[in-house]
């Protein structure tokens, strides 16, 4: 099964920068798949932030682009989303996974999330 760790979430305030992580452990082959990130404020539905695919291709919401960038790491199995001019609208946990680009674009299913990574946006 697959392993996820987010992490490098905080609290920031509004305008501000952060950069996430998310690690991926479990099968072999990651290089192969696609792989996302998610969020989810409270009392809100889960939401597709960003993807990217096995080739390197990128895929956001229009409300993402120009303020989010995913990227990844393909030999440290890694994946980061590095998020700018942050609102409070951003705040959520956000969690990463991998799996089909169209699971991710939509959300899932898939067979196990992360713990994720808080991201505050305050002053």
């Amino acid at each position: 099964q697959v392993q996820l760790v987010e992490s490098g979430g905080g609290l920031v305030q509004p305008g501000g920068s952060l950069r996430l992580s998310c690690v991926v452990s479990g099968p072999p082959l990651y290089e192969s798949y696609d792989m996302g990130w998610f969020r989810q404020a409270t009392g809100k539905e889960r939401e597709f932030v960003a993807a990217i695919d096995w080739t390197g291709g990128t895929y956001y919401p229009d409300s993402m682009k120009g303020r989010f960038t995913i990227s990844r790491n393909k030999s440290k199995n890694a994946v980061y989303l590095e998020m700018t001019d942050l609102n409070a609208e951003d705040t959520g946990v956000y969690y990463c996974n991998i799996g089909d680009l169209w699971l991710l674009r939509n959300g899932g299913p898939f067979n196990s999330w992360g713990q994720g990574t808080q991201v505050t946006v305050s002053s």
